[in-house]
C-alpha cells in the first residue's frame, strides 16, 4: 500500500493557524483521514482550533493511546508524571484499591490498570460524556458517574490503598488565559478551581481520610505555585504531606499519606 503525500500547504496552514508541531500534526491528520474530503474536514476543525485528540479520536497518554472524544478533556502530557507517581504507590503494596476522581477520559486508570494489571479501580467522574468515554478505555474497571466519593459504594470507606485525582485547580480568573483551544472545546468545570484554584482539591483532601485504609495515599495534581497551600491542606487534614515536582514536564504531585491504623483490641497498628 503506497503511503500518501501531505497537500501541498497543509504544514504551512497548521503552522500559520499557530500549531507549533505542525508536521507531526499534518502527519497524524493524514493518517487519520481514509480520504480527501475527510482529510479537508478535520484540517478545518483544527484551524479553528479544535483540539488535535479530539479530531483524530484518540490521545497519546504514557505510550498508550487513550479514546477521546469531543467534549472531553484530553490528558496532558504534565499528567503522566501523576500517573507514574501512582504507578509507584501500587507497586509496593500487595492490597491494590484504587480510586481515580475526575477521571476524564479515564487515562491515569489506563496507566495504572496497564502497568499493575491486577489493581482493582473505580473512575469517577461528574460529566456524563467523561463516563462514557472513561467507560470505553476502562472495560476492566468500575466507572461511576456522581461527586467525588459520594458516587462510591459505602463498602469501599476506609480501605482504598490509592486515591488518585487530576482535578480542576486552574483559578477562576486565569480562565481566559487558557490556549483556545482549551477555551473553546474543553469543559469550562474541567479547569476551574474556584478563586484560589483549590476548591475541588480541597473537598478531595478533606473527605479522603475516612476513605482511606492504613497507610493508603492521596495523590493530587496542581501547580507548583500551589505547592505550599496543598501541603497545608494534607496537614490539617492529618495526611503527611510530601510535595514531588518534575520540572521538565512543569508537573507537580502532592502526596498525602494516611497513618498505620491501630487494630482493634491488639493494640499494634496495620
Amino acid at each position: 500500500m503506497q503511503s500518501r503525500e501531505l497537500p501541498e500547504g497543509l504544514v504551512s496552514r497548521l503552522r500559520d493557524a499557530g500549531c507549533v508541531f505542525a508536521e507531526e500534526e499534518a502527519l497524524l491528520l493524514l493518517s487519520g483521514a481514509p480520504g480527501a474530503a475527510v482529510l479537508d474536514r478535520m484540517v478545518a476543525q483544527r484551524l479553528a482550533g479544535q483540539p488535535l485528540e479530539q479530531i483524530l479520536g484518540w490521545a497519546s497518554f504514557g505510550g498508550l493511546r487513550v479514546a477521546l472524544r469531543p467534549g472531553v478533556f484530553v490528558p496532558r502530557r504534565r499528567t503522566e508524571f501523576l500517573a507514574a507517581q501512582a504507578v509507584n504507590v501500587l507497586a509496593g503494596r500487595s492490597a491494590r484499591l484504587v480510586v481515580e476522581l475526575c477521571c476524564g477520559s479515564g487515562a491515569v486508570a489506563m496507566a495504572l490498570s496497564a502497568a499493575v494489571p491486577d489493581c482493582r479501580i473505580y473512575a469517577v467522574d461528574l460529566h456524563p460524556e467523561a463516563v462514557e468515554c472513561a467507560r470505553s478505555n476502562l472495560p476492566q474497571a468500575s466507572v461511576l458517574k456522581g461527586d467525588l466519593f459520594l458516587a462510591l459504594p459505602q463498602e469501599l470507606r476506609g480501605r482504598v490503598d490509592l486515591v488518585v485525582a487530576n482535578a480542576p485547580y486552574v483559578p477562576t480568573a486565569a480562565l481566559a488565559l487558557l490556549p483556545r483551544e482549551a477555551r473553546n472545546y474543553e469543559p469550562a468545570a474541567t479547569f476551574d478551581g474556584g478563586r484560589n484554584g483549590l476548591d475541588t482539591v480541597g473537598r478531595i483532601i478533606s473527605e479522603a481520610p475516612q476513605w482511606l485504609g492504613s497507610r493508603g495515599k492521596l495523590l493530587l495534581e496542581c501547580s507548583e505555585e500551589q505547592a505550599a497551600a496543598v501541603d497545608g491542606l494534607l496537614a490539617a487534614a492529618g495526611l503527611a504531606p510530601q510535595i514531588l515536582r518534575k520540572e521538565e514536564t512543569d508537573a507537580t504531585v502532592a502526596v498525602g499519606s494516611a497513618p498505620p491504623r491501630r487494630t482493634k483490641g491488639t493494640g499494634q497498628t496495620g
